[in-house]
């Protein structure tokens, strides 16, 4: 039985795909945004016990080495988190695929179906193909928020057992990719296409930012690239507004949110390509 490391549970949920829907957030990622609005999630809790001295409700305790922690006593504030020398969340749960569809079931017959996102879901591969699985077994549709650094292509399981894949195109250019993750972005534009070719690209996602990286050239590749499957298929386009809201110093001091007139112009050139919807936030 694979168990995962779960940073949260949204019971209800409108934003994480189509319809209402259970998201689950696991903890963990190979990228290290610059502009990452949650990067509590992306490293994991090493048990060294600090940050408990800073939490007032007894939500965690430190036991022969290993943290724990009682969401029933959290206030979620925040405090173990800001005195993390690693900026990483305590606040998590190793959950069976089982543990989660128990959570899940709680909120049907109101949820459409569930979408699991990150960190970076796609790390815990085995856990996640079980949990879709037993989601399928309930008649539920299932998505997946992927940042595109998983070799879809070579995993027919997972594909199978997921309706479709939000996925995130940070930037086209692969040294500004790199610049931006800490990664460079060769599987992410390869998952572009072959999602597309097999029809489960279900939205493709880029942040804007008013400077230092190049939105407009990312739409067009993306356009370019998903040509001759956009006649076809309703591919949609969603241009978020980079907002500094949780993100990390010094980029939270260093990145500019973009104009609503560029967020505009953005979604006509979207519009342009092809792109039949097209969603800015």
């Amino acid at each position: 039985m694979k168990k995962a490391l779960v940073n949260k549970i949204i019971p209800f949920s409108c934003v994480d795909g189509p319809g209402n829907r259970t998201a689950v957030f696991l903890q963990g990622c190979n990228f290290s945004c610059q502009y990452c609005h949650n990067p509590e999630t992306i490293t994991v809790c090493e048990n060294c016990g600090e940050c408990v001295a800073y939490c007032k409700t007894g939500a965690l305790t430190f036991t022969a080495g290993k943290m724990s922690y009682d969401s029933s006593r959290c206030v979620l504030c925040d405090a173990c988190i800001r005195h993390c020398r690693k900026l990483s969340s305590p606040r998590t749960e190793l959950l069976s695929a089982q543990e989660t569809m128990e959570r899940v079931r709680r909120n049907m017959p109101y949820i459409r179906g569930i979408t699991v996102s990150g960190g970076e879901c796609t790390r815990q591969a085995e856990y996640l193909k079980e949990l879709l699985r037993l989601a399928k077994a309930e008649g539920l549709h299932t998505l997946l928020d992927s940042n595109g650094s998983y070799a879809f292509r070579e995993d027919e399981e997972l594909l199978d057992l997921c309706d479709g894949v939000m996925l995130d195109v940070k930037e086209a250019d692969v040294q500004l990719h790199k610049e931006l993750t800490g990664c460079d972005n060769q599987q992410v534009l390869d998952n572009l296409v072959f999602l597309a070719e097999k029809k489960k690209l279900h939205e493709v996602r880029t942040v804007v930012m008013a400077e230092h990286f190049r939105a407009e050239n990312t739409i067009l590749c993306t356009g370019k690239l998903l040509k001759s499957y956009l006649s076809e298929q309703n591919i949609r386009y969603k241009i978020i507004k980079y907002r500094s809201v949780g993100v990390r110093e010094p980029y939270r001091s260093r990145l500019v949110p973009p104009s609503d007139e560029m967020l505009e112009r953005l979604g006509k050139l979207a519009e342009d390509i092809g792109f039949k919807e097209i969603i800015i936030i």
